[in-house]
């Protein structure tokens, strides 16, 4: 507290994480790791703060991220820093100035942590939230595209997530693009009326996110406009042929979307989300959970070079959120047996000392060093529902006894101490 008396409070759009709501983030984390070794995938940790111009010559200036939610900061030396607002600029950093050009190829890299941007705080976004990302670099072929949808949808289900949909797209190359851009933007000028004050900006300086912006009169206007599958080359059009092919093999369901062009300027050939579906009834925007897709030529900006990529990252309490509303829980650790109760100095030290000789055997042991009283260590006994309770006061430290309760019998009897892991080991 302040002097004044005025409670302390966290910043606005941060938030605290408590164990319950924790446990699904390590949940998701343990799923992570379990795949990242099945699939290859080292994990890596970038610093919080990055260069400002990472972000702005790799995600795009005229992008929602730079433009608007970038926390930005200069030091006393006058250098300009942002709080990572996403992953993949500071991946391709790391691979360049780290010297992962000598790893095996591909080097596929994964990690999870929290990112930043300074936006408006609403129902489920926070100013500070926490993704996890796998990123594949110097890989071209379309194989890898869809081994790496294939391992996102594959941690969906490892989660228990029901109604998983797949949505692809392909936006070419950027000189592709351009004559689509055009014809886009000429339609759209014709459409302008229709469109919101944030899609009136974009027409100018980013054409392409009016096809994925949320406002309902918006995707009208998108609903009638000109497709860029269309005016894929013959080669970008084989890769999006190909990588569906392998999703047909593997069997995972998808839907393709002619209006998907993520908010991020790196992004060529192939583009994913994964949303859960809401069936054809309901009309609303779905939320994603997890997007991606091929970024070939961010590293030549960042790096100086080429170097074929793809990616995606998931917002993690996206996907809790959607984990709450189809009823999944997290697996809750397991419950201790035994509670070691203690009355008096004498007892907590000899308690002490009993507590890690039982933790090392590999019992699951608890225990209140808090609590003086005896009863209320029972009640906390019965609340956790261990099998046994240990009591130990100073007649069982001086006669070397420990006094075992069945919790559920409600019997006890006291054995000698050396005994009483022998004891344990044959009930439990």
């Amino acid at each position: 507290m302040t002097k004044s008396g005025d409670v302390f409070r966290r910043p606005k759009g941060m938030k605290d994480i408590l164990p319950r709501e924790l446990s699904y983030f390590n949940r998701i984390e343990r799923v992570c790791q379990r795949l990242a070794k099945d699939y290859r995938f080292q994990k890596v940790a970038f610093p919080i703060l990055e260069e400002a111009r990472l972000f702005q010559k790799g995600t795009g200036l005229y992008t929602d991220v730079v433009e608007k939610q970038m926390f930005l900061l200069r030091t006393k030396g006058g250098q300009s820093l942002a709080l990572r607002p996403e992953g993949t600029p500071s991946v391709v950093r790391l691979y360049f100035q780290e010297g992962l050009k000598s790893w095996f190829q591909p080097v596929q890299l994964w990690y999870f942590g929290p990112f930043f941007r300074y936006e408006s705080p609403q129902a489920g976004r926070y100013r500070e939230f926490y993704q996890l990302g796998f990123e594949i670099l110097n890989g071209e072929s379309s194989a890898l595209d869809a081994y790496l949808i294939q391992l996102f949808y594959n941690l969906l289900k490892a989660l228990r997530l029901k109604n998983i949909m797949l949505e692809i797209n392909s936006l070419g190359l950027p000189e592709e693009r351009q004559e689509y851009q055009k014809d886009l933007v000429c339609y759209l000028k014709n459409h302008s009326r229709q469109l919101c004050p944030t899609c009136h900006t974009r027409l100018t300086n980013n054409p392409l996110r009016i096809l994925d912006c949320r406002e309902e009169s918006c995707r009208g206007v998108a609903r009638g406009a000109p497709q860029l599958i269309d005016y894929l080359s013959k080669e970008c059009h084989n890769h999006f042929k190909e990588v569906l092919e392998f999703l047909d093999d593997l069997e995972i369901p998808y839907r393709l979307n002619p209006y998907l062009v993520r908010g991020l300027d790196y992004y060529t050939r192939t583009v994913f989300e994964f949303v859960i579906d809401k069936g054809e009834a309901d009309s609303s925007p779905s939320q994603t959970l997890i997007g991606g897709g091929r970024y070939d030529r961010l590293a030549e900006l960042i790096g100086g070079e080429r170097v074929p990529a793809l990616g995606g990252a998931g917002g993690v309490e996206r996907i809790i959120e959607a984990m709450k509303e189809q009823g999944i829980k997290p697996s809750s650790p397991r419950k201790p047996d035994i509670f070691l109760a203690q009355l008096g100095w004498q007892a907590k030290r000899e308690a002490l000392r009993f507590f890690e000789e039982l933790r090392k055997k590999g019992f699951k042991v608890t225990a209140n060093f808090g609590k003086d009283s005896l009863r209320a260590q029972l009640k906390r006994a019965n609340q956790l529902g261990v099998k046994y309770t240990l009591i130990m006061g100073a007649e069982e430290v001086r006669r070397q006894r420990v006094t075992v309760k069945d919790m559920r019998r409600g019997t006890q009897k006291t054995i000698e101490r050396k005994k009483v892991l022998q004891f344990l080991k044959r009930k439990l």
